[in-house]
């Protein structure tokens, strides 16, 4: 099951992998770069896990909850558009261990998120 911040993240709370979701896509433009964190690094919620860059900007992405970077993708390395063409599947960013699963509950659901979307005007 998917889980979002009102930073447009996502989080899948099953496997532990990470991204933006769509919207946040389709704001950024063509992505260009995607500045992928070391395996083994240790983020706290809300903390910059990465930064992306896309032709109209650089954003940071925040971590959706705290946890250990256990894997990234390496195909963005190469093929940082994956995120435009499938930023909630093969566009994915980083694979998290939980170290707060608790945290997962003060996540927007999947209608909660798009109703986030429709009230911020997007």
């Amino acid at each position: 099951m998917k889980k979002y911040t009102k930073t447009h993240e996502w989080v899948d709370t099953e496997t532990g992998l990470i991204g933006i979701t769509n919207h946040a896509q389709e704001e950024l433009g063509d992505i260009v770069y995607v500045d992928l964190p070391e395996v083994g690094k240790e983020v706290k919620k809300g903390e910059v896990l990465l930064a992306i860059e896309s032709v109209k900007a650089a954003t940071d992405v925040y971590a959706p909850v705290s946890g250990k970077v256990v894997e990234v993708n390496s195909e963005l390395d190469a093929s940082p558009e994956l995120v435009n063409e499938d930023a909630e599947g093969n566009g994915w960013l980083v694979k998290l261990e939980f170290s707060n699963p608790e945290e997962l509950k003060e996540l927007l659901t999947e209608d909660e998120y798009k109703e986030f979307l429709e009230n911020e005007g997007a």
